[in-house]
């Protein structure tokens, strides 16, 4: 066994006391300090890159103070290395053998907080499942591009939840699988939405105010819940703060689409839902973009 390049030591030490839990035995912790590490998407990032590796037992982030402490078996080498390679910046601070009692603590803290956020995901995801529907068929009656593209904020928020229930436990080239296939998804109806727009545009379109006025309340009582439901989680995991911004702009979206409503019955103009529509097309696209950059 290679003993690691920043001279930490720990491939040493075999007489350390050991610690059993779900995923191996931990014997060591090590931490790193990541300057680039500032939002959920990194902090996903690093948990795809790191949690296949043989020896990774568990892993604690601190976003704020840009660290992570990873509690391992083994040489600290593979995991600094895999570190590096994401181009964040990574550093190891220190590597020490762990205590028995923190190392478990940590794996039951972490076991807990999946159970619970588990059952937040499944309200989330049918909740936007089911405004994805009600939006689109409501946009496409109403003829109102705002709706039918904030259904494609409600369909993409909803695909990232899915994602995220179908690739707990699963290896990590199925979990890139499942994102980029609802990268892929979001894209598709991203495009379509801003073709529908550019052609309303062109040939003129008849959007009717009160049924976008209406069904963007309910969207808005929706992505209220939602922000209910997480406010207990929000400073949990990587895809809980996720899905506490998500649901946070979605909530602007939905005003958004108010407000166009608004004045369409105000000025007789089709011209703000047409605005409104285009701007919530191209950030579902720019997140379809994003979901497309991971890498396993």
């Amino acid at each position: 066994m290679t003993g690691c390049k920043s001279g930490c030591g720990c491939a040493a030490a075999d007489n350390t006391e050991r610690v059993t839990g779900a995923q191996g035995e931990a014997s060591r912790v090590s931490h790193f300090v990541i300057p680039k590490m500032d939002c959920a998407a990194e902090e996903r990032m690093i948990r795809l890159a790191l949690e296949p590796l043989p020896g990774v037992v568990a892993l604690a982030f601190d976003l704020p103070g840009r660290r992570l402490r990873v509690f391992h078996d083994g040489a600290c080498e593979p995991i600094a290395d895999r570190l590096v390679s994401l181009g964040l910046g990574a550093r190891l601070e220190s590597t020490e053998a762990v205590a028995r009692e923190t190392a478990a603590r940590q794996q039951r803290s972490d076991a807990e907080q999946s159970r619970q956020q588990a059952g937040v995901l499944k309200w989330l995801l049918a909740i936007n499942a089911v405004m994805f529907l009600v939006e689109l068929g409501s946009g496409l009656l109403a003829q109102s591009t705002g709706l039918i593209a904030d259904s494609l904020d409600m369909f993409a928020d909803a695909a990232v939840y899915g994602v995220a229930l179908f690739a707990v436990g699963r290896a990590l080239d199925w979990q890139v699988r499942a994102a980029h296939f609802a990268g892929v998804l979001q894209l598709i109806l991203a495009l379509a939405a801003l073709v529908e727009v550019g052609r309303r545009f062109v040939y003129g379109s008849e959007p009717q105010s009160l049924p976008m006025m209406g069904v963007g309340l309910l969207a808005l009582v929706a992505n209220v819940a939602c922000l209910w439901l997480i406010s207990g989680h929000r400073d949990g995991g990587a895809h809980m703060r996720a899905s506490w911004i998500f649901s946070a702009n979605d909530v602007l979206a939905n005003l958004g689409v108010i407000v166009a409503g608004a004045l369409v019955a105000w000025s007789g103009s089709p011209y703000p839902d047409l605005l409104i529509g285009g701007v919530v097309g191209l950030l579902v696209l720019n997140g379809a973009r994003r979901i497309l950059a991971l890498k396993g």
